[in-house]
């Protein structure tokens, strides 16, 4: 099954990357390192803490006349940064929990920014197949829909892997036989069946979604936005 469905839709709740601008974004990524990652035992295989390095962009106004800027000043771009990127292959940046080390700056960045790589440790969560989540629904559509989970926005459950339950086009809702509704703003205990790591203009894991499975489908949890990190 195609994991690279793209939301195009005008009814998919996505959202484009704000703060930085997009192009120094892309100019930023090559300069982010992945160096090791652990699982916190006992708690759940999703759940990491690994060290990173990032070039933090500093704005050269930031700067003294001695061309020194406040670690704290550092610390707060490198927090913007990882809001702006978000995710990596490595997961969803949850949490920045220890500063390791700040670099010598490189001014030959550009004219406007000073780049300082920053090692630190990062809290990350990354969907895994198998695991069982709650999502809460953001969209239907005729052939499937999208689920919010936590970090995930892309969470799509296919109608194929929804067994018993059929579309309702006039209340753009899905039925089962015995009258349980999935519709908009209900959440959803589900299985992860697939996911992907796309490396697109969203940055984002395509997280295909089943009901195939005991204990899946609706439930009664009102407000409920999918997994609490």
């Amino acid at each position: 099954m195609n994991l690279n469905f793209n939301g195009s839709g005008s009814h998919t709740p996505f959202k484009r990357l704000t703060g930085l601008s997009l192009s120094l974004l892309s100019e930023i990524q090559p300069h982010f390192h992945f160096r090791y990652s652990r699982f916190f035992i006992g708690v759940t295989s999703m759940l990491h803490e690994g060290i990173f390095t990032l070039k933090v962009a500093v704005p050269v106004n930031n700067l003294d006349k001695n061309r020194e800027v406040l670690v704290s000043v550092i610390v707060n771009r490198l927090l913007k940064q990882l809001s702006n990127i978000k995710a990596s292959e490595h997961g969803y940046f949850l949490a920045v929990t220890k500063l390791r080390s700040i670099g010598q700056e490189d001014t030959n960045f550009s004219s406007q920014h000073v780049l300082f790589p920053v090692d630190f440790h990062c809290r990350t969560f990354i969907p895994v197949q198998g695991e069982v989540m709650t999502g809460i629904v953001r969209s239907v559509q005729h052939n499937g829909i999208f689920l919010k989970c936590g970090p995930m926005n892309i969470v799509y459950l296919s109608a194929q892997l929804m067994p018993d339950y059929h579309y309702v086009s006039g209340e753009n809702l899905y039925q089962r036989d015995d009258s349980s509704k999935i519709e908009n703003g209900v959440v959803v205990r589900f299985m992860i069946y697939a996911v992907r790591w796309i490396e697109d203009m969203w940055r984002d894991f395509r997280v295909l979604a089943t009901l195939k499975g005991d204990g899946l489908g609706p439930v009664s949890l009102n407000g409920l936005d999918g997994l609490d990190l």
